[in-house]
Parts: structure tokens; C-alpha cells; sequence
């Protein structure tokens, strides 16, 4: 009697739903609506609010004020530098993951047999099983001065080549690993996976009607991958860099272990956070990455990158 009694309340329910479609949708919703409102969005207005107050530089409190003093701050030459430093290093990891990773995926998609495309899958994606901070600190230990960079350089009576790239302003340091290079080959290597991905996908998208067609037409390679296969793999370029670009844009870890004391935006952010508790600052810098991203999103959509997504 209980499990007819059961029955009956589900079978009513279940009916109830049916026949209340919108309902039912909006049941659907609501956790994952619940959950970007509040925790998500609900944290980063807070963050945004907090960046709108000032620290007090006499008693060192925050003060709950509004005012534009704190953004005042930004434009500071020690922020604009960090700022320019960090936008900096995302575009050019961005631009390298881009040159690497698009002929790796066009190979992968138009030419592997589906052995090797299962072989190129899995060593993109292996490194992402690994912790993001073992992964890091190897290559500290790689680009080391006793590590397996510099011993190769030595053994092939090229090390005058790394002495003379570590010299050079902006990009040089003691080694490798304390070094803005170093930095960068860390970034495309993270990162690169996250390039490679969308537009493999892009690519695997792309009819083949279309390129036979181009072909019956008299294209040859060389204009059918302009004219076709490039404006079609395009959002994925641009769903990439939005991972590598960002992603840059906000890491903290690989300046630290690889860095020197030129900071990046996620190390500021976590000093002024952190140290010296100037939690507005760290809110009106945090703000800069966004602004970023959403200026590009802007050109993306203007240049049509979405339309085929």
C-alpha cells in the first residue's frame, strides 16, 4: 500500500510538471541560476565595490567611501608597468601558442591516421593530468643552470648563445629559470593544450564538401586553406585565446617561481591582498584583467569570430 501510495505521489507530480513546461524549466534553473548569481557574480560585485573604497595611509584601514582615488592609483608609472609587463608576456604567449598550435591541430585533423591523431590527442592532453605546480617547479629544475638546457648548450659548444640571450634587456637574467624567458616558455608550455584543443574541434568542423568543392573549383591548397579552412577554424583560434590570453593574464605562480622582483598583475594582487592589506588596490587591479578581456571579446565580435560558433 505504501508503494502504491509512493507511486501515486510521483505519478502526481510527474503529471503536475508535464503539464507546467515553464515550470519545470525554471526547477531546472535555478541551482546553476542560484549558483552564478550569488557565488559567482555576487563575489566579483563585491570585489568590484570593494575597489571603489581607499586605504587610509595614516591608520592603514579601509575606508568605506566612494571615491575613484583607488583607480587614481593605476595609472601610477610602478602599476603601469606591472600592467604593461603582464599584457605584454599574454600576447606574446598567446601569439606563440597560436603559430604552435595550429599546425599541430591542422595536422591532427586533415592528415593523421586515426592512430596518430590518438597519439597527438593524448600527448597534448597528458600534461593536464599532472599537477599544475609539479609541472612548474620541473621546469625550474629543466632551465636551471645545471639543468638539461644549459647542459646541452655546453655540450655542443653553444653556450656563448644562452650567455648572450640571457644578456639581453627585458628578456635576460641570471638563468633560465630567473629569467622573462623562462617565464614565457613555462606560459606556452601550460597553456599550449588549451590552444590546441578548440581549434582541433574548429577544424573538425569544417565540411569536407567545401574543400572538395574548392578543389573542383581550381583552388589550390594554398587558397583553399585562406579562403576556407582559416575563416572557419577562426573562433577556435579565438575561443583559444581567450584561455591562453586570460589565463596569463591571471597566474601568479609561474612569475613567483620563475620570476624576479618585477611583478606581474596576480602577484600584485596577492601583495597588496596579502601584505600590505590594501584590499581596494588589489580590487582596482584585479578589474584591469577583465577590462582587457572584454575589450578584446569586443574586437573579436566586430572582426565576426562568433558568427560561426
Amino acid at each position: 500500500m505504501q508503494a502504491l501510495r509512493k507511486a501515486s505521489l510521483s505519478q502526481r507530480i510527474s503529471n503536475f510538471l508535464f503539464l507546467r513546461p515553464r515550470l519545470f524549466l525554471a526547477l531546472l534553473l535555478l541551482p546553476p541560476v542560484l549558483w552564478l548569481g550569488v557565488v559567482y557574480l555576487g563575489s566579483m560585485l563585491t570585489l568590484l565595490v570593494q575597489s571603489f573604497f581607499y586605504l587610509d595611509g595614516f591608520t592603514g584601514q579601509v575606508v568605506r567611501e566612494f571615491t575613484m582615488r583607488t583607480y587614481g592609483e593605476l595609472f601610477t608609472p610602478a602599476n603601469l608597468d606591472i600592467i604593461s609587463r603582464t599584457a605584454g608576456m599574454a600576447a606574446a604567449v598567446t601569439l606563440a601558442a597560436v603559430l604552435l598550435a595550429f599546425p599541430l591541430a591542422y595536422y591532427t585533423t586533415m592528415h593523421a591516421t586515426r592512430r596518430t591523431k590518438a597519439v597527438l590527442y593524448l600527448s597534448v592532453t597528458l600534461p593536464l593530468w599532472s599537477s599544475y605546480l609539479v609541472r612548474v617547479y620541473s621546469w625550474k629544475l629543466i632551465l636551471a643552470k645545471e639543468g638539461i638546457i644549459s647542459w646541452f648548450f655546453t655540450q655542443t659548444s653553444l653556450s656563448w648563445v644562452l650567455e648572450g640571450l640571457l644578456r639581453l634587456p627585458g628578456v635576460g637574467g641570471p638563468s633560465l629559470s630567473i629569467s622573462p624567458i623562462g617565464m614565457f616558455l613555462v606560459f606556452l608550455y601550460v597553456w599550449l593544450p588549451y590552444m590546441v584543443l578548440p581549434i582541433q574541434a574548429a577544424l573538425e568542423r569544417v565540411p569536407g564538401s567545401l574543400l572538395e568543392a574548392s578543389e573542383d573549383l581550381g583552388a589550390n591548397a594554398l587558397k583553399t586553406f585562406r579562403h576556407i579552412t582559416l575563416p572557419l577554424a577562426f573562433p577556435g583560434v579565438v575561443a583559444g585565446s581567450i584561455f591562453t590570453f586570460s589565463l596569463t593574464l591571471g597566474d601568479f605562480i609561474v612569475p613567483t617561481v620563475l620570476g624576479n622582483s618585477s611583478f606581474f598583475i596576480g602577484q600584485a594582487v596577492l601583495s597588496h591582498q596579502g601584505t600590505s592589506g590594501n584590499v581596494p588596490l588589489a580590487a582596482a587591479l584585479t578589474t584591469v584583467p577583465m577590462a582587457i578581456m572584454a575589450l578584446y571579446l569586443i574586437v573579436a565580435r566586430k572582426l565576426g569570430a562568433f558568427e560561426a560558433l
